[in-house]
């Protein structure tokens, strides 16, 4: 019989180990803001979660992945869709609601300073009403609490909502080093994702991205 999803997010709370960044854009030193690669110290899947929903969900930790700054239009391989680490741009998304999809080596940099990155694709097979998807993702990152790293940031939290058309899937969601893959909108299970696996990446920073991409 399935555990219910709070109890395997319990499983996987950070621990202390740290590890260093591939670079620094102002992160935090703060143990207590989560600096350092909280996600390198928490216990890998030893197989994806399948979550309990009206639909197949998929929670998995795949690999952690070298991730170091490339050029503008280098041609980069992820080991899974959604990303969740790996090499990137050294210019990352602003941390807002985008109408167009963003390229994925900037919001894994995103990634990169603990933001977690909500995408959806309404083109995937059985999307159903794209409407209804968006103001569920929104609905689902309007559960994170107000990060202090944010304020006198002109943002509340370090989320990244976008339009994602690689994506083989309606919803997915990552946090670095875990991802989300769902086949229809959960509230529960996407809210829960959302804010176990906050603030994890390498860097932990609040600072302004690029707004227009």
């Amino acid at each position: 019989m399935m555990k219910p999803l709070a109890l395997f997010f319990c499983a996987l709370l950070p621990m202390s180990a740290l590890a260093s960044s591939a670079c620094s854009d102002g992160m935090s030193d703060d143990p207590a803001q989560g600096s350092g690669d909280a996600a390198a110290g928490r216990p890998r899947l030893a197989k994806p979660i399948i979550v309990e929903a009206a639909c197949p969900i998929v929670i998995d930790s795949p690999p952690l992945l070298d991730s170091p700054h490339v050029a503008i239009d280098t041609p980069v391989t992820y080991n899974s869709n959604p990303p969740a680490s790996g090499p990137h741009y050294p210019i990352w998304a602003a941390f807002q609601e985008f109408e167009k999809p963003v390229d994925r080596r900037y919001t894994v940099h995103d990634l990169e300073h603990g933001a977690v990155v909500v995408s959806y694709n309404c083109q995937a097979k059985g999307a159903g009403d794209c409407a209804a998807i968006l103001a569920g993702l929104r609905a689902a990152i309007a559960t994170l609490p107000n990060d202090p790293l944010c304020d006198g940031q002109g943002t509340r939290v370090r989320a990244v909502l976008t339009p994602d058309p690689l994506l083989d899937v309606p919803i997915a969601a990552a946090g670095w080093g875990f991802t989300y893959r769902a086949e229809c909108l959960d509230p529960k299970s996407l809210g829960a994702f959302l804010r176990d696996n906050y603030g994890l990446g390498p860097e932990s920073t609040c600072a302004s991205g690029q707004p227009m991409l």
